[in-house]
């Protein structure tokens, strides 16, 4: 594994992350969001599988890159403006991770290998991609699910569940599980799975 590689490029993916205009609150420091999402799906990866080849380890860094640069308002409301959104902003962030990657002089497989995950292709028949999967599902779940149940009726949230439920390997189902969930986002895991 080329762990110069890695740090050139986590360094020039953090630093376009970390011009994100939206802040978060992390144990009291307020942080870019998108910066704090990359180190956790990072995280999450490097659990799921120790041994993450170079490629999705790099994919997971990028995976959501300046995606404030499209905010979800340049398409209409409803799922079909949804959907759109964000097909553009898979091309977008594998684009983004591209030129990247270019510039910290990355093997041209290599790029082409982590824009086809950042493009999610064959989800269920590639185990990194599947791996990517399950690692932004449990950031969802760990970091982002309780704000979510707050802000979406209960139907909607139990489909929402559901969907990210039947998106995961039974790996990740394990890790999953793990989660220490607020006593309210356990009883909607619960009636969702039930």
């Amino acid at each position: 594994m080329d762990d110069s590689l890695i740090q050139r490029a986590y360094t020039k993916f953090d630093a376009a992350n970390g011009q994100d205009p939206n802040q978060i609150n992390v144990s009291g420091e307020i942080r870019p969001k998108e910066l704090v999402f990359a180190e956790r799906l990072t995280e999450e990866v490097r659990a799921l599988n120790p041994d993450a080849s170079l490629p999705l380890l790099l994919a997971a860094r990028c995976q959501h890159i300046c995606r404030w640069e499209i905010p979800r308002t340049s398409e209409p409301m409803g799922r079909v403006g949804y959907l759109k959104w964000r097909a553009e902003l898979k091309k977008y962030h594998a684009a983004k991770a591209g030129e990247i990657l270019h510039e910290v002089r990355t093997p041209e497989e290599i790029i082409e290998r982590v824009q086809s995950l950042n493009l999610k292709k064959n989800m269920k028949s590639d185990p990194d991609c599947q791996t990517l999967e399950d690692a932004l599902c449990l950031v969802f779940l760990k970091y982002q699910f309780d704000a979510l149940i707050e802000s979406t009726g209960e139907p909607k949230m139990l489909r929402i569940v559901k969907k990210t439920w039947a998106k995961m390997s039974p790996n990740g189902h394990k890790f999953a599980a793990q989660i220490d969930y607020s006593e309210q986002a356990a009883a909607v895991l619960k009636m969702a799975l039930d």
